[in-house]
């Protein structure tokens, strides 16, 4: 996985509006890029509606949030619609954003080992380095947690 300080690699991917989105899309602005599962369960639910909960607070930050998993376009668009999402979900099927950010691995769950998504959270200077990586994620209250850690 990525470490603070290190360059944020650059990523193209589509929204769930259909738009190709890339970091470089949003040089000079500070990035909350997030990494999720799986859209509409329990837990990736939660992670996201604590996001947009506080996305006003963040733009007024001077921060955009950008979610991202292997859900389909329109997987992401109905999740967006039905908890009325503000912010980006970018699609990554083949799961190249993924792994370039060290956010696919072995997971345990109920005591079975399988390969998926690293919950994780990269906040990202305007200048595309990474200042802060959450590799433990609460996902009831990630946006306080994001927060506290940075001091907003």
């Amino acid at each position: 996985m990525l470490q603070a300080g290190d360059k944020a690699p650059d990523f193209r991917g589509e929204n769930q509006k259909g738009e190709t989105i890339s970091l470089s899309d949003f040089k000079g602005k500070k990035v909350i890029l997030y990494f999720y599962p799986k859209d509409d369960t329990p837990g990736c639910t939660a992670e996201a509606c604590s996001l947009n909960d506080h996305n006003e607070y963040f733009l007024q930050k001077g921060y955009v949030i950008i979610g991202v998993s292997p859900d389909s376009v329109n997987s992401h668009k109905q999740f967006e619609e039905k908890y009325r999402l503000s912010f980006h979900l970018v699609s990554d099927p083949e799961k190249r954003i993924i792994q370039e950010y060290g956010a696919w691995g072995e997971k345990k769950n109920y005591g079975k080992t399988s390969m998926g998504v690293l919950r994780s959270t990269f906040i990202i200077s305007g200048e595309g380095l990474i200042e802060k990586v959450f590799s433990k994620v609460d996902t009831q209250t990630h946006a306080e947690q994001i927060i506290k850690e940075l001091g907003l």
